[in-house]
């Protein structure tokens, strides 16, 4: 058994906690290209029957159920220490190191203003916050893809409509006005909208697009890489731009076509589906109605619009439920609205069980989950009352053995055996944890009773 008590307790407290995982640990000799200094630790089972996937070791209770899980199911895997006090220690080096790992990932997000010590005893805000934005650069991502319920959201990255390099910021000191320059990378937008393309084509969703060309030139260009990567295909477009964004920037939209490999487009010509284009703010509306009538659809966006819309999906079902209690009420009725949502068929929760999929221009895509009280939930297991005195319920790891079971099946598509077994895992767990959960290190001390490692 790993003493997981000691892992939280040495973290909480600023202790060695480097120190004390590579006691758990063996140094790996696979390194990410061009990064040979890079700290890569292995364990589980390396018998050459499963591919690998990679740990981001990041904080709280992303770093406990991560190492727990892995204990557990003995599958092969790299890690990569990435907790914030490491993290900002080394400049964000471990980011470079993940990101370029040639392997299908997972990278816990926990939260993003972490205080870490600054080496003279003063507290700080860790350097690169949760460090996504500076992940998605070194590991070359250009989106990532959110499915929650029938609606999934094709998240183009950065394509923001600010720079991202804080040097590039301004503010007047006459007029308050804040400056910045764009940063929308075309080459980005056309791997994102080629993406988008094919899920449309490959599920026989309806796809929509979400972009602003007549209110943002970037819009205007990206809608003109969506125009030529449709030209010669079979997609039906239903409601259309008025200005073709081809037409209007074309030499805008060449320069970046000059970027892409020469045969960007090949097999294209056998795609279809139909595709609807909408200024960004109406798939606001859309994408409510698309979630009330189980409407499957696939929504491509740039970033700060795809933040927006999958924020939406998170938040939505919640009010929802809600007011059809309300409508029940002063019918006469009173509902439990969670049970009236499921016999409804809708299966949507309050998005913290929304998954996301970071898509790398090379190399396999990260598989990425929030964990947004991991530092409140470490806090009451230190303190012995995971529960607050009744009013909830301890941790539920399943998260991180469904996550792990997706990066594993991604990566090894062909293993049966493994599917098999990862799928006997699941319902092991669900067995042990039943309706009545334990608490995490009761729960881990069952599981490892009840799960006979991979390999063993």
């Amino acid at each position: 058994m790993i003493d997981l008590m000691a892992i939280a307790r040495t973290e909480h407290d600023g202790g060695d906690l480097f120190g004390l995982l590579a006691t758990l640990y063996q140094p790996s000799p696979v390194k990410p290209a061009e990064f040979p200094e890079a700290v890569v630790w292995q364990g589980g089972t390396h018998d050459g029957t499963v591919r690998p996937i990679v740990h981001a070791l990041t904080d709280a209770f992303a770093l406990l159920g991560t190492i727990a899980a892995i204990d557990i199911l003995g599958l092969p895997f790299y890690a990569i220490p990435m907790w914030a006090q490491y993290r900002h220690d080394t400049k964000l080096a471990p980011l470079a190191w993940f990101g370029n790992m040639p392997f299908t990932s997972i990278k816990w997000s926990t939260a993003g203003d972490a205080y870490v010590n600054d080496g003279t005893g003063q507290k700080v805000v860790v350097m690169g916050k949760s460090g996504n934005a500076p992940l998605r650069t070194q590991a070359g991502v250009f989106c990532n893809v959110r499915a929650y319920g029938p609606i999934t959201v094709v998240r183009c990255m950065p394509c923001l409509p600010y720079s991202q390099n804080r040097s590039a910021f301004r503010v007047d000191n006459k007029t308050g006005i804040i400056h910045s320059e764009m940063d929308t990378p075309g080459v980005q937008m056309a791997y994102a909208s080629r993406l988008f393309l094919k899920m449309v084509h490959e599920t026989g969703r309806l796809g929509r697009v979400a972009m602003k060309p007549t209110q943002a030139m970037e819009d205007g260009i990206n809608a003109g890489l969506l125009s030529w990567l449709l030209t010669g295909t079979r997609f039906e477009i239903g409601r259309t731009y008025a200005v073709d964004g081809y037409v209007e920037h074309r030499e805008a939209v060449d320069r970046i076509i000059a970027l892409l490999p020469a045969d960007f487009k090949a097999g294209m010509e056998a795609w279809g589906g139909r595709i609807e284009q909408h200024i960004a703010d109406t798939n606001y509306g859309l994408l409510v109605w698309d979630l009330i009538e189980k409407r499957d659809c696939i929504v491509l966006a740039t970033d700060l619009d795809g933040d927006r819309l999958t924020d939406l999906l998170a938040d939505i079902s919640d009010p929802l439920r809600a007011f059809s209690g309300m409508v029940a009420k002063q019918l006469g009725q009173a509902v439990d609205t969670g049970e009236l949502w499921r016999a409804m068929g809708y299966t949507t929760g309050n998005g913290r069980d929304m998954p996301s999929i970071m898509h790398r221009l090379n190399g396999p895509p990260i598989h990425e989950q929030t964990l947004g009280s991991a530092d409140a939930m470490l806090l009451r297991l230190l303190d012995g009352d995971e529960s607050l005195g009744g009013t909830k319920q301890p941790y539920d790891p399943r998260i991180h053995f469904v996550l792990i079971r997706n990066a594993y099946l991604e990566a090894n598509p062909e293993n049966k055996v493994l599917r098999q077994w990862l799928d006997q895992v699941l319902a092991t767990f669900d067995t042990v944890y039943g309706t009545n959960r334990p608490g995490f290190l009761e729960g881990y001390q069952a599981l490892k009773q009840a799960i006979t490692p991979w390999g063993r």
